[in-house]
């Protein structure tokens, strides 16, 4: 999920038009990367910060709703055990285990209706984009936005890698 160099074609140019459109929509890709490096600088991670915000020199992320560190640890070991993945189509109820199966469907209802905005600050011609932790929520199948994992849980290489890829 995280090593774009292991992506197939197919996935790495979806991938670099969805980050392509992110930083056209909040002013280029040196916005974007700067406030992805503000949100590295949160720790553990900005997902977990209590204002539910990070602000770069440009742009401003926002979310609806706190994360608290149970359920944040739950989708971390799910991102973890998938980071090096070919595939970005996993589902993440897929689990041998009754118990951690259950934890994940608590997390994902919890986490289901978070929505994140990045803005950008004093400049309202750049509409900015929102983006949900999950792109699908069906009963046996969900699957973790792939702008949600590249600006939270992958490396700042990585989302220079999918910016620059050419198609």
């Amino acid at each position: 999920m995280c090593n774009f160099n292991k992506q197939n074609d197919d996935t790495k140019a979806l991938i670099h038009l969805l980050m392509q459109k992110c930083a056209e929509a909040v002013g280029g890709t040196n916005f974007l990367l700067g406030l992805i490096e503000a949100m590295k600088e949160k720790k553990p991670n900005a997902l977990i910060h209590s204002a539910c915000k990070v602000d770069s020199k440009e742009l401003t992320i926002k979310w609806n709703k706190i994360v608290f560190k149970d359920k944040f640890d739950v989708l971390e070991e799910i991102v973890r055990s998938h980071k090096s993945s070919e595939n970005q189509d996993f589902n993440l109820l897929k689990n041998d285990s009754l118990k951690k199966q259950k934890k994940i469907l608590n997390m994902v209802k919890t986490l289901a209706p978070v929505e994140f905005t990045v803005i950008t600050k004093g400049n309202e011609s750049n509409g900015g984009f929102n983006f949900k932790i999950f792109e699908t929520v069906e009963e046996n199948y969900v699957k973790i936005n792939p702008i949600f994992a590249a600006m939270f849980f992958c490396s700042t290489e990585y989302m220079k890698k999918a910016l620059k890829y050419e198609l």
